[in-house]
């Protein structure tokens, strides 16, 4: 675990923490930005050639907006083919780019999904080292803990399910259908403004730069996961460098050191 801002002394005990999920806790969507880069290149550069400049944009936008609602990436990609102008044939509304990039992705989570309800693989193959003795942890000190994510809510929910985590949640929001909202400031406004809980109350635990932001924005203890999502523990230093740009007070790679991450805590 890396400090990287100390956090105030005297602070009060935290109360609740808000996860992050894909990335941060669960890997069954690990490569997704495998399969949105191609789809992205496709559309936009349509029957004309792939070139370096685009190829550079597209990579910078889907590093910097990592975490954020998958609609707002495909509004931007949306744009884009319009910006370009090298697809005519292109469609113009963002939730088809969603909805075929969904399907695409879906393809290797589905497989991962049955490979576990199967016994083929593990739910622990999936999972962040060290995930579930912390969210074990965490619920043995009286804390409540949430989930947020970019992720449609339902398949939230249901990967949550199969990996046999979900219980650990006391409430899990995703993408709501059809919507713009974002779900990781809706359960922080919440927090805040319905629960009552002044920011330092609140830890907010994720792997990407959107929900650390936010957290900052609020006071919370902002704690970023450098995930490597293959091997399932360690550092990416990829990861490590945008959670640090974004304001982690914090950054760990797993959950293997979680007695010090609940000592920083004040847990």
């Amino acid at each position: 675990m890396e400090i990287i801002t100390e956090l105030e002394p005297g602070r009060p005990a935290v109360k609740a923490v808000l996860f992050d999920f894909d990335g941060t806790i669960s890997t069954l969507r690990c490569g997704w930005e495998g399969v949105m880069k191609p789809l992205m290149l496709e559309m936009i550069a349509g029957p004309t050639p792939v070139d370096e400049d685009l190829v550079r944009e597209v990579s910078e936008y889907i590093d910097q907006s990592t975490g954020i609602q998958t609609i707002h990436q495909m509004k931007w990609l949306a744009e884009t083919v319009h910006r370009y102008g090298r697809n005519p044939g292109a469609p113009r509304d963002p939730w088809w780019y969603k909805q075929e990039y969904n399907n695409r992705l879906m393809l290797a989570v589905n497989r991962r999904k049955d490979d576990i309800r199967k016994g083929i693989k593990k739910p622990a193959d999936f999972l962040i080292k060290g995930s579930v003795e912390f969210l074990e942890s965490l619920r043995k000190e009286g804390v409540d803990i949430y989930v947020a994510s970019g992720t449609d809510e339902p398949d939230v929910k249901e990967e949550a399910e199969v990996l046999g985590i979900k219980h650990y949640f006391k409430k899990i929001s995703g993408a709501p259908l059809g919507k713009f909202d974002c779900s990781k400031e809706t359960v922080l406004r919440m927090l805040v403004e319905e629960n009552k809980l002044m920011g330092p109350q609140i830890a907010v635990i994720g792997d990407g730069k959107v929900e650390i932001a936010l957290a900052r924005e609020v006071g919370a203890i902002a704690l970023g996961v450098a995930s490597d999502e293959e091997k399932l523990r360690g550092i990416n230093p990829v990861k490590r460098r945008r959670l640090v740009n974004a304001g982690a007070h914090a950054i760990t790679g797993d959950f293997e050191n979680a007695g010090q991450i609940l000592q920083w805590l004040g847990l």
